[in-house]
């Protein structure tokens, strides 16, 4: 049975106010005793500047997340920006861990860099969520548009058929990442127990330098894919002003790997050397501590980032219902990426060199928040304005308001009806024959 608790959206936010307040003066007095037992270095000094910042930026990113389940009114919208606001004190702890505890990095790391690959897919269902309530003809919008070409550098690959074709690829793309991180994390493990992996060390003779190629090509390529679903679809997207949601995503995951290369290839040229290590034990340590510290500031300012392009104003709604406990169970939801990481394994070797049949996408026409991401946005645009549900209270009409479409019916003379679909950016019109009284 659902918890019904009378006004517990008063009483919830002081709640974890005060816990956090609690959490932080036993915290500190640890920290303190923790500098008083050790001798004070470099190292200890780093991590408790560290979890300064970390005790700063926690509390940014879990108020955000606690307003979006407070006002959980559209679920297929606010699922997975709770999910990308978690990527914030994820990266954080995970960091301010690894940094005290250098031995255990590269198992606390796995977490970090499976999560970095679930962002990016969260990403995408966001945007491809808000595309198919909005639009439920997207398929022929993006057929009438002039056909686009490839960015640099894959400019001179031959265009994608504009349509559906383009759509299924595009998050084909960025589902591929989801799957190629969280397999090479494993394949990294494997390689630091045999000791082949020599992590920070740019070598062809260890496993970690080819891991991070054939990483950052899988990273470049759902970024790429992200880029040109935003450039085809610029005009629908805009109203959710996607652009500095995109950056917060795009600039955590791309500076704390681009960082990471970059302190290693100080530590190949010998900026970095063994000549001074101060607590750690190698230099490849020392290069692991310094990206570890760097994140843990760098996520505070991402947590304000985050907190103002992702914000929960616009789902605020005067008359809310909801039990306290559905929307934070609702968040722990996995079988949308379930659906996919399983549709995508079983048709990749058919779509990626050819076009993807109709079937692929209209096995399917109930969409709610648990979609198949790959079968999204591709319906018949008559069955899919039919089956589709509508978020609780409405569609997404930008910041501040969400409007309910009604529909208005006026006979004509040439025997239809003319189907008038009303709301406040984007009336819809279409014809259907007049039924019989």
């Amino acid at each position: 049975m659902p918890c019904t608790c009378g006004n517990w959206r008063r009483w919830i936010r002081p709640l974890v106010a005060t816990v956090y307040i609690v959490g932080l003066l036993v915290a500190l007095p640890l920290c303190l005793w923790e500098l008083q037992k050790l001798e004070v270095g470099i190292h200890t000094k780093a991590w408790f500047i560290a979890g300064i910042f970390l005790l700063m930026t926690i509390p940014i990113s879990l108020w955000g997340i606690l307003q979006h389940l407070v006002h959980y009114t559209q679920p297929e919208l606010q699922k997975p920006i709770i999910r990308i606001l978690w990527m914030v004190p994820i990266y954080s702890l995970d960091s301010w861990i690894a940094l005290k505890y250098p031995k255990i990095a590269i198992y606390v790391d796995t977490c970090r860099e499976c999560y970095e690959a679930y962002v990016i897919y969260n990403f995408m269902v966001f945007l491809s969520s808000y595309l198919t309530n909005r639009y439920p003809n997207l398929v022929l919008i993006l057929e009438a548009k002039d056909q686009q070409r490839h960015l640099p550098p894959l400019c001179c690959c031959p265009p994608w058929a504009m349509g559906e074709v383009l759509l299924f690829r595009c998050k084909l793309g960025v589902l591929q990442y989801t799957v190629v991180r969280p397999f090479t994390t494993i394949i990294a493990l494997i390689c630091e127990m045999v000791g082949v992996y020599d992590e920070g060390n740019f070598s062809f003779k260890n496993a970690w330098t080819y891991l991070v190629i054939f990483n950052n090509i899988s990273q470049l390529f759902a970024m790429y894919c992200l880029v040109l679903f935003y450039k085809v679809l610029r005009d629908e997207l805009n109203p959710i002003r996607p652009v500095g949601k995109f950056l917060c995503v795009k600039m955590v995951v791309f500076v704390s790997f681009w960082q990471a290369v970059l302190i290693a290839l100080l530590v190949k040229v010998g900026v970095i050397s063994e000549k001074r290590t101060w607590e750690w034990q190698t230099v490849e340590a020392v290069a692991t501590g310094l990206q570890d510290f760097i994140i843990c500031v760098e996520m505070f300012f991402a947590a304000i980032a985050h907190h103002y392009s992702f914000s929960y104003k616009p789902y605020v709604q005067e008359a809310e219902e909801g039990s306290c406990f559905d929307s934070f169970l609702a968040m722990w939801d996995l079988s949308d990426l379930r659906a996919d990481v399983t549709e995508q394994v079983r048709h990749v070797g058919r779509t990626v060199f050819g076009t993807p049949r109709k079937m692929f996408f209209g096995e399917d026409l109930d969409q709610n928040e648990h979609t198949s991401l790959l079968s999204s946005s591709t319906q018949d645009p008559i069955s899919a304005a039919s089956s589709m549900p509508s978020s609780p209270v409405g569609h997404y009409q930008g910041f501040g308001h969400t409007v309910t479409p009604t529909m208005a019916t006026e006979p004509t003379s040439d025997g239809f009806c003319n189907i008038t679909e009303e709301n406040e950016s984007s009336p819809v019109q279409r014809e259907e024959p007049m039924g019989k009284s």
